[in-house]
């Protein structure tokens, strides 16, 4: 489903990870999702000045926000650049278990450290 959509609408009230957005983001289809969990940490929201963004977003869970973020990502299809850069950057991350073991490392070593400095 992912790779023949345009756009993949993700409203999930709980999502402690969320792996559908991210086999989204590979197949160049847009999400727009709920600021929740795993969902708020991979999807950068659209706005015409960021940069880095991959999808869309809203935070209140209401049919109204639903409603607003789909509007917002329904009138910019038809801007092939801009949405076709919205593609380009889902395609291009990284959410592979290798980086976000790397990423796990560096927060343990932080911790670590920082216990360290308690101690001294």
């Amino acid at each position: 489903m992912e790779a023949g959509a345009d756009i993949f609408l993700m409203p999930s009230i709980f999502e402690p990870c969320g792996l559908n957005q991210m086999y989204s983001l590979r197949y160049g289809t847009v999400p727009v999702v709920h600021g929740v969990g795993g969902l708020d940490d991979t999807i950068q929201p659209y706005t015409a000045r960021a940069r880095r963004a991959n999808g869309f977003k809203f935070r209140e869970a209401t049919g109204d926000a639903l409603l607003r973020t789909m509007r917002q990502a329904i009138r910019l299809y038809p801007n092939r650049p801009v949405w076709e850069s919205l593609m380009r950057q889902g395609m291009s991350e990284d959410h592979s278990w290798q980086t976000s073991a790397r990423e796990y490392v560096k927060v343990y070593r932080r911790a670590r450290h920082d216990r360290a400095s308690q101690i001294a």
